[in-house]
């Protein structure tokens, strides 16, 4: 990804809401399910770390794009963009 089109994905970003929330439990197999059942209706997709969660959420994020194939837009404080390309644009939100 280069950083013109990482830029534009952060503009993008700015205006979603969080879709998932990790909390004290940290990453579960289930959260990961969520966000691989998310990534098919959309292709960015911005996760909030809770204060109870005492992992960092930059290694949350590399994790996670990792186990759902996806890439880390960027890490803002609590704040996680991933983004995954989906090859079916009919069904796809950015």
């Amino acid at each position: 990804m280069t950083s013109k089109e990482r830029a534009h994905l952060i503009s993008i970003s700015n205006s979603l809401d969080a879709v998932f929330q990790i909390g004290k439990a940290g990453l579960s197999p289930e959260v990961t399910e969520a966000v691989l059942e998310a990534f098919n209706k959309r292709e960015l997709i911005k996760i909030s770390v809770l204060k109870n969660c005492f992992d960092d959420p930059r290694e949350i994020a590399e994790m996670l794009a990792e186990r759902t194939h996806s890439e880390v837009v960027k890490v803002i404080g609590k704040k996680i963009i991933l983004y995954k390309k989906n090859d079916n644009k009919a069904n796809v939100k950015l």
